[in-house]
This record gives C-alpha cells, sequence and structure tokens, in this order.
C-alpha cells in the first residue's frame, strides 16, 4: 500500500494588557514601519518582509521549546515555525507527506518505510533516516515522561527498525497498527537533528531559525531561505503569550497582527470593524465535561448517564461560544472521518436524570467540579452547569485551580473537570484520552477490553471494517463513558487588516498557524 490550550488576569509570568505592550514594544517600531511596504491591504500578491507579531493564550512557566514535550497551543505554535514532522494532518483530518515524501506498507501494516525529501537542518545538516530514528528514540525514551507521544508511538519496536538508505527509514512494529502514519502526524513527533538534547538550543528544518524565547512572556524567530518547502514571506516571527482581553485589545489596536483562540463575543465584536477579521473554522474540536469513571460516583454507569441527561446542550451552545458551533453528543469527532453518525443525539431529560440520581444514591449530594481559567468559558460552563445539575437535585461544588498546571492537575483532581481538545482524527483521540494509560486520559476511562479493541481497530487494513470497529469503540464511551461533550465549537482567530494569507484551518492541522505562508501589506 502506498500513500504519498486564556490564563488568570494578575498572573506574573503571563502578561496583562499593559505587560503584553511594555513586552511587545520593543520590536514595535520595526513592526509598524515595516509593515507599511509593498501592497496594499487588499493585495493578493504576497509581499517580502516584516515582522509578524502573533498572541496565543499562554500557559506561564509551563511553556517549552522542546517539540516533544509540548502542551500548549502557544508551544505548539512555536515549535511548527522551528520544526517540521514526518506527517501532517489535511483539514479534513487525513494524514499528507511533509519530511516523508511517501510511504508504504504491507498487507499486515507491521513494516513501513517512509521515503525521506531533501530538506537541510538549520545548521547545515541534511536530513536523513538516522535523524528520524534519533526522534523516535527521543519520544519513546521510558525515562522521559513529559514525552507527549511516547505512548501513541508504542508500537514502534526501534531495535529492529533500521535507515535502509540515507533518505529512507523502515520502521517495525510489534504488532499490526494501520493508524501509524495518523499517530506520526500528532502533536509532540517533530524530527530533530540527532544529538538533540538543549530544548533551550532548537535546531529543526521548519521554515524559522531560533532565535530567542523567555517562558510564559515571548519567542522570536527569523526565516529559513533554505527551508525545502520555499523561504517564508515575512523577515521574522514573534509569538507572544497574551491573556484574553491583551490579545482583544491588542489586535484591535494593530499592536499584533494576529490573535489566536477568540471567544464568540469578541467576534460579533470585531465583525463590525474594518480592521479585524475573523477567521472561524466550523467543527474544530469539542467542548465538554469530564467525569473520573474510576471512583465513586462515576464508575457507576448510570450516575454518568444522570449528568449526561441533566445537561442542556443547547443552551451551553448558545452562551458559553455563542451558538458558534453543533451541538455535541457525547462522543469526539462530529463530522469527522469514522464518527459513528446512526446514534440517536441525546437531549436533556431532567425527569430520568433525577430518577438515576435518586438511584445511585447522587440526590441532593454534592460533587466538585474542577475549573479553572486556563481557557475562555472554563469557569462560566462551570457555573452554568452548576445551575443545570441543581435543577434535578445534583448539587456542584465549583473549585478553581492555577491556569499553569490545569490540564495536568485536572487528571487527579475533582470528580468533574472541563474537557477541550483541538481537531484530531477519532483514532487519535481514542489513543490520547480513552486508553488505560493514555497521558491525558481525564474521565479515567481504564478498560482493559477497550483497550484490546482499541488494538484491534488499529490493526485492521480494511479502512470499512476499521471503521466499523471505531464505530464500536465511541457507541460505548457514548453509552457508558465519563465524557459529556455538550458543544462542538468553530475554531475562531483575529487577524488584522494589514496581514494577509490567513486560511481556516482545524488546530493540529498542517495549515494551521502557517506563519510561512502569511505576509503583511
Amino acid at each position: 500500500m502506498i500513500v504519498g490550550e486564556g490564563v488568570v488576569r494578575g498572573v506574573s509570568s503571563v502578561p496583562t494588557r499593559r505587560g503584553f505592550l511594555g513586552m511587545a514594544g520593543a520590536a514595535g517600531a520595526v513592526l509598524l514601519a515595516s509593515c507599511s511596504s509593498g501592497g496594499g491591504a487588499g493585495s493578493g500578491t504576497p509581499v517580502r518582509g516584516g515582522t509578524l507579531r502573533a498572541a496565543f493564550p499562554g500557559a506561564g512557566a509551563k511553556e517549552t521549546m522542546d517539540p516533544h514535550a509540548q502542551r500548549a497551543f502557544v508551544d505548539i505554535a512555536r515549535h511548527k515555525a522551528i520544526f517540521d514532522k514526518l506527517v501532517d494532518f489535511d483539514e479534513t483530518l487525513r494524514p499528507v507527506p511533509r519530511l516523508a515524501e511517501r510511504w508504504e506498507t504491507g498487507d499486515d501494516a507491521t513494516v513501513w518505510r517512509f521515503h525521506l525529501r531533501s530538506a537541510t537542518f538549520h545548521d547545515g545538516h541534511a536530513l536523513d533516516a538516522d535523524d528520524v530514528l534519533y526522534s523516535l528514540g527521543r519520544i519513546l525514551d521510558p525515562k522521559a515522561v513529559d514525552r507527549r507521544a511516547r505512548i501513541s508511538l508504542s508500537d514502534i519496536d526501534l531495535k529492529r527498525s533500521r535507515a535502509a538508505s540515507g533518505r529512507l527509514v523502515e520502521l517495525r512494529l510489534t504488532r499490526p497498527n494501520a493508524e501509524l502514519p495518523s499517530l506520526l502526524a500528532m502533536t509532540g513527533t517533530a524530527i530533530v537533528r540527532r544529538g538533540y538534547t538543549d530544548p533551550s538550543k532548537p535546531v529543526g528544518t521548519g521554515p524559522f531559525r531560533f532565535t530567542s524565547f523567555t517562558a510564559g512572556r515571548s519567542f522570536a524567530a527569523v526565516r529559513f531561505d533554505d527551508h525545502w518547502e520555499g523561504a517564508p514571506h515575512l523577515d521574522e516571527l514573534r509569538i507572544l503569550s497574551a491573556e484574553t482581553e491583551a490579545r482583544a485589545n491588542a489586535v484591535r489596536a494593530g499592536e499584533i497582527e494576529y490573535a489566536h483562540e477568540m471567544s464568540a463575543t469578541f467576534a460579533r465584536v470585531a465583525g463590525r470593524s474594518r480592521d479585524v477579521r475573523i477567521v472561524a473554522t466550523p467543527r474544530s474540536g469539542a467542548l465538554g465535561i469530564a467525569m473520573k469513571t474510576d471512583r465513586p460516583p462515576f464508575d457507576d454507569p448510570d450516575a454518568a448517564l444522570a449528568v449526561k441527561l441533566l445537561a442542556d446542550r443547547e443552551r451551553l451552545v448558545e452562551v458559553i461560544i455563542g451558538g458558534r458551533g453543533a451541538v455535541g453528543n457525547d462522543m469526539y469527532g462530529l463530522g469527522y472521518n469514522f464518527y459513528p453518525r446512526d446514534v440517536p443525539q441525546r437531549g436533556r431529560d431532567v425527569a430520568q436524570a433525577r430518577a438515576l440520581l435518586r438511584k445511585t444514591g447522587l440526590l441532593n449530594k454534592e460533587v466538585t467540579f474542577y475549573t479553572s481559567t486556563v481557557a475562555d468559558g472554563f469557569v462560566d460552563t462551570a457555573n452554568m452547569f452548576a445551575e443545570q445539575a441543581g435543577e434535578a437535585g445534583l448539587r456542584v461544588k465549583i473549585v478553581n485551580g492555577p491556569p499553569e498546571t490545569y490540564y495536568t492537575d485536572q487528571l487527579n483532581t475533582g470528580m468533574l473537570g472541563n474537557h477541550r481538545c483541538g481537531a484530531m482524527p477519532i483514532p487519535t483521540y481514542i489513543s490520547d484520552r480513552l486508553l488505560t494509560d493514555s497521558k491525558q486520559n481525564a474521565s479515567a476511562w481504564k478498560h482493559e477490553d477497550f483497550d484490546d479493541a482499541f488494538k484491534r481497530a488499529q490493526s485492521t487494513v480494511d479502512e470499512a471494517e476499521r471503521g466499523r470497529l471505531y464505530g464500536g469503540l465511541q457507541k460505548r464511551v457514548h453509552d457508558d463513558g465519563g465524557l459529556l461533550i455538550w458543544g462542538v465549537p468553530d475554531w475562531l482567530n483575529a487577524v488584522s487588516s494589514r496581514l494577509h494569507g490567513v486560511e481556516p484551518a482545524p488546530p493540529n492541522s498542517v495549515n494551521w498557524a502557517r506563519f510561512d505562508r502569511v505576509w503583511l501589506a
């Protein structure tokens, strides 16, 4: 077969509006001068030059330049500028070539051969198969617990894999896996130069060369003229960490050109402006509530079902994301490949929810909802859900946690918590979030028979049969799991009228955060 994560105000490491302006000011004079060079605002012809400032929700001191330990979108955007992956996702979330020009496997999907394109690292070293093997070894290092893709790529048998030639790498697996190209496209899979050990000195094959980084604040890089896909139009890229209000004010004032992950409220206001436009990508991820299913009370599927039935999904979509999205049905991946479309939409049923609460002993009992300001809408979701739960006789105590460590803390804190993820293929989501040893298993869904069934699905080369098996897994999570997926949001980014070339793209796909393709005019 041949195939061609907003931050709380007042946290010192994350800029408020005043801190943001002070931080960005050093680059401001250069940018404002360079923006006026070249064509007018409506020009469709790329213009070379200038410095782009892009602002993302920050993660404070937890931000990193290690591309194998990335967590937040701000990290992923920075790494994307410096590094490339073998494979990435297109807008339909199917794998497409990047550093690998093409790949092939046999009928049992246990041996894969990836043909590398001609590419050069920023220090002049030519990409070869040994760099790929070194990168995979670094990702799979059992002592490196922060490696994002370590579990999902654990089927790769590095001892039996080899460099078949300088630009041909042969990967052997411990079991059949028809999803390997998609797994190599997920986050945390960048190719680094062999010998790479110091994240503070990143050298990659990406479109920009690293110049500086301060966790929780800023990153700077300059154009790499020898990039295999062609040099970027920009001279320089600056990616900044900033809270929601600072991003909104800065893009309106022309102090930045790109503001990532904006609210529906901001989108309504910006829609009336000639200086800012909203780039919206429909159905780009999921919003929900995760229940811990490995402990009482949600180790009882009836208790989890009660929570799912008492949620007013339509109201949550209307208020939390301003109607910019679709209602969810407790399964990830609405509209994506392998999504089981024959499962009836779950609605609100307060009477049945109350009966299940009584049956499971939860009626008039209290559960904790662990939330944070780490992302827009999290705290509002917790409060609105608490009101809805109260109508069915479930008391919800809201506990706020620090944004810098929320996604890690929530794995063990609270009975309920906010759940959010960007766009990814359904098999990747299951691998990342729903297996016993998944590092982001916020619902603590731990069932060996589910893990085994997922492995069988992954091993199935026939795509139609593989889809049927994935659908069965999704239905089981819908019926018995600890995920209340209430919304499928549009992804909203704001761009200045001076910035061109930004197109709608799901987060974590190849054309998301493609700052090598944009230009200032």
